[in-house]
């Protein structure tokens, strides 16, 4: 803690990765979020919340020490000497609830989660501590109807906010096939693991190094341009030759990419599993009237080969927008997921098959707005109605009118400053209000209200309107009404401008 002098000041400041969010951007994340939810509730998922707090073993996470406290997640020791630490994703609670509950799910269990996760990580432009997730899992299948339902619900849930057929595909790899591909290339076995990371690791670089980038870090290894030299997987020509055919094994349709990849395997047994899955998944997604390029077998996905065990998927945006300075630019991935088949198994000891897709929400909504998708649109929201205080001895009459508007549904406000008239209008215009009521002593005895319908009000302010214009929107911008007809009258505005 920092010492304080009773009169010294604490400096408001945001720390960094962090964000703080307006009335605009939180309704366009629940605008947004509720057709998510629409998708994935006609897909028969259902809603489960976990905490933002779990015991850092559930998470999966080497417990802090003095030399890497924390590292990649937000950690502390509570009063029992336990580690806890925020959620850095929503599917390590999820394996832990289920594994908790599994007695009593219906099995295969299909959920859905959203909500904020944290990661302890330096951040940058675009990377931040705190992000929100969208999430769906099926726990509980093996088969791989269940991925290709998720790559089909991803479809939908991309064009239910907004995303036109044709400027997104869901691309889809397998696991097992990267499997094969390393075996077929002569690094089976548990001795080779460092060496097969290494690989993982340089193909997934491979969208922003390239090939020959790639080809170096499977070789001897690759100096970037400062002149740090990353060491390589040191596999032969040959070897590098096969991961390479696998990843640019794309064909033009997804049957030609399957064969490409048959032969990419060549005798692996585990490969020629992962053709075969991906293999039915384009007959399944096919069926469901899939097959017109929304969802392709793509090997280029590469994304948590490290942690997935069979299929993987990610959900690319594929139209061109400008950034900033006005220079093109792709949104790319917006979400993915794959099978994760060895995640509850840490919690129960036995395999329970499982696959999921996360959503990158911010990420979506930057998309939405550049196409200026209405979910996305920053709406006029307009704020509640304001009475004002003109006389604190009548405080109790002016409760009473806001408790009558709050009544008939109307948002209402009364207003708790000590400013004069001309501020508590100026309040009201902040506050985006559509009318203010008025009482003063002169009201008061006529037993009267007088209506000032704001929006009017501000054009009467910069008219140019002949006299009798003038005068007709002048009655209209404030008139008077019996206080037994407020909430008439407050109504007659709002409907103005409806």
């Amino acid at each position: 803690m920092t010492d304080e002098t009773p009169n010294s000041t604490v400096k408001a400041r945001l720390p960094r990765g962090l964000a703080d969010r307006g009335p605009t951007e939180i309704a366009a994340i629940h605008r947004m979020s509720a057709a998510i939810r629409e998708v994935y509730e006609l897909y028969g998922f259902e809603a489960v919340e976990t905490p933002f707090i779990e015991y850092t073993e559930t998470l999966g996470k080497f417990l802090p020490d003095l030399d890497r406290p924390n590292e990649g997640v937000f950690s502390f020791q509570d009063d029992d000497e336990q580690w806890l630490s925020l959620r850095y994703d929503l599917t390590a609670p999820l394996a832990r609830f289920v594994a908790e509950h599994y007695d009593k799910l219906p099995k295969p269990y299909r959920s859905y989660r959203s909500g904020f996760v944290f990661r302890n990580e330096k951040p940058g432009p675009g990377r931040f501590r705190q992000f929100m997730q969208f999430d769906a899992d099926t726990v509980g299948s093996a088969s791989v109807a269940a991925d290709a339902e998720i790559c089909m619900m991803a479809a939908d849930t991309l064009e239910k906010v907004g995303i036109k057929r044709g400027e997104y595909v869901v691309k889809v790899n397998n696991r097992k096939v990267l499997d094969g591909v390393l075996e077929a290339a002569g690094l089976a076995g548990d001795d080779r693991a460092a060496q097969r990371l290494i690989v993982l690791r340089a193909i997934d670089k491979l969208d922003r190094l390239g090939t020959d980038g790639v080809c170096l870090l499977l070789g001897p290894g690759r100096k970037d341009e400062s002149g740090d030299f990353t060491k390589g997987a040191d596999l032969s020509s040959a070897a590098i030759d096969r991961v390479l055919a696998f990843t640019g094994a794309r064909g033009k349709t997804n049957a030609a990419t399957i064969e490409n990849l048959r032969t990419a395997v060549g005798a692996s047994a585990r490969g020629a599993e992962g053709v075969a899955e991906l293999a039915e998944i384009s007959t399944l997604v096919d069926a469901g009237g899939y097959g017109d390029g929304r969802i392709v077998i793509d090997p280029a996905v590469v994304r948590g080969l490290e942690y997935y065990t069979g299929p993987v998927y990610e959900a690319e945006l594929t139209f061109e927008t400008k950034d900033e300075n006005g220079r093109p630019m792709r949104f790319g991935s917006v979400g993915g997921g794959g099978r994760y088949d060895g995640l509850v198994a840490r919690f129960r000891g036995e395999p329970v098959p499982a696959t999921g897709f996360s959503i990158g929400v911010s990420r979506l909504l930057a998309a939405l707005a550049a196409i200026k998708s209405p979910i996305a649109a920053a709406k006029d929201a307009r704020g509640p109605v304001v009475v004002l205080v003109l006389d604190r001895e009548e405080m109790a009459r002016y409760q009473g009118f806001v408790a009558r508007l709050r009544q008939e549904g109307i948002r209402a406000e009364l207003y708790l400053g000590s400013a004069g008239m001309n501020a508590q209008m100026k309040y009201a215009d902040k506050r985006h209000s559509i009318c203010a009521v008025i009482q003063g002593s002169n009201e008061r005895e006529k037993g009267e209200v007088s209506i000032r319908d704001l929006i009017l009000g501000a054009e009467l302010a910069s008219s140019s309107k002949d006299r009798a214009d003038y005068l007709e929107l002048r009655a209209r911008a404030q008139f008077s009404a019996p206080e037994t007809d407020l909430v008439a009258a407050v109504k007659e505005v709002l409907g103005r401008h409806t």
